[in-house]
This record gives structure tokens, sequence and C-alpha cells, in this order.
């Protein structure tokens, strides 16, 4: 529905602005024209632009150079936003240059162990006892349920009897 058709057929800013589920002030915007449907707004200003000359020539001497590093660098220098932002710097201005043995492992997996899986039977948490020289020394009683016995009857439950 374009808001401009209906407010010339009568509309009032309200009636368009419940219809649309928008606010009046967004309806007026769209009328006035200081706003289009679907455009957003600007972002401030790019906190990262004053630094991007630095961070170009410190990626070029060493291009594996951590971003954490490099954030802690600028932010010595006088960068005062988050580490987030700073990512996003980063890749908005495409600074991380392009290496070629980093890319090649792009999109497969790098390490691919077969095992078996063990004893072939479902898993139960807390099945395991531990031996009674450990759990003596934790200073646990029965009445806490952190014995050997209290261990094994958790693995059994109380269901499975």
């Amino acid at each position: 529905m374009d808001v401009h058709v209906v407010a010339r057929q009568g509309w009032t800013v309200s009636a368009i602005a419940r219809h649309l589920g928008h606010d009046r002030k967004t309806i007026r915007g769209y009328l006035s024209g200081d706003r289009s449907a679907g455009a957003r707004a600007a972002a401030g200003e790019d906190s990262l632009s004053p630094f991007v000359g630095y961070l170009r020539q410190r990626l070029v001497d060493d291009p594996h150079v951590w971003a954490t590093v490099l954030f802690d660098e600028v932010a010595a220098l006088g960068f005062d936003r988050s580490y987030l932002s700073f990512t996003r710097g980063l890749r908005r201005h495409r600074l991380r240059p392009h290496c070629e043995p980093c890319s090649v492992s792009t999109g497969r997996d790098h390490a691919v162990i077969d095992h078996p899986a063990r004893g072939g039977g479902p898993v139960r948490l807390g099945g395991t006892p531990r031996p009674a020289r450990l759990v003596a020394g934790w200073g646990a009683g029965a009445s806490a349920g952190g014995g050997a016995a209290g261990v094994g009857e958790m693995a059994r439950g109380p269901c499975r009897q």
C-alpha cells in the first residue's frame, strides 16, 4: 500500500499508521519525503577510518597478526569502540590481505578422526564409578550423595530396578 495514494484519498496520518502498523512519525516522514520505505538511515561516521592506513601497513608487514593484537594497538592509539566494531570495520574495509595457504582450507573439514563408538551401547552419564581412595578425600559423606555407592546408585537410577 502506497502511503501517498491513501493520503490523497483522504486518510488521516493516524488511520494510515494504524492500518500499516507503523508509528505516526514514520508515516509523516514518508509523506514529507524525509524518509523512504525500505531505506535505512546511514550509520554514523566510520570510527575505524582514521586507523585504516596504520592497519593496512601493519597487515602488509604481518598478514597473520591476530585481530586482538591489532585491536589493542589501535585502542592505545585512541580507538574507542568495541572489539566487535573493530572486526566489523576490518571486514568492511577489506584490510586483511589474501593468503593462499590459509584460504585453501576454507569449506572443508580440517580434521576427520575415524573412531568406533564406545562399547556400542548407550552412554550413561555418571555411570563410571569413582575410585574409593579419591572419593574419601573429598570429605563428602553418604548423605551428600558423593560416595562411590551414591554414584553407582545414580547411574542405575530409581526406575531401573
